[in-house]
């Protein structure tokens, strides 16, 4: 992957739901929720200060993490889904790889 997040900003690997399996009943993709659980593929270097010092992030490239429902933007790269967003987007990391 070619692409390097700018400042505190984080590229998020969703990870993929498992469809629960209930009789016949099917649900369309349409109407079945976000996952809000994925892996940082990359991140950026961190926030600038306005006295010009840099703040890294407190996350890092492997770990798993929570964010909100509706956080960060849905880009496609190399065929592939991901989420950009805000460091401050990301609610818990789960475990360190």
């Amino acid at each position: 992957m070619q692409v390097k997040p700018l400042a505190d900003r984080v590229v998020v690997k969703p990870f993929e739901e498992k469809e629960p399996k209930k009789g016949s009943i099917i649900i369309p993709d349409t109407a079945k929720e976000k996952p809000m659980e994925g892996k940082i593929i990359e991140i950026g270097p961190g926030r600038t200060t306005e006295d010009g010092k840099r703040i890294g992030l407190e996350v890092k490239k492997g770990d798993r993490v929570l964010y909100g429902k509706y956080s960060g933007t849905e880009v496609s790269i190399d065929g592939e889904e991901y989420l950009i967003m805000r460091e401050s987007d990301i609610f818990a990391v789960i475990n360190r790889d």
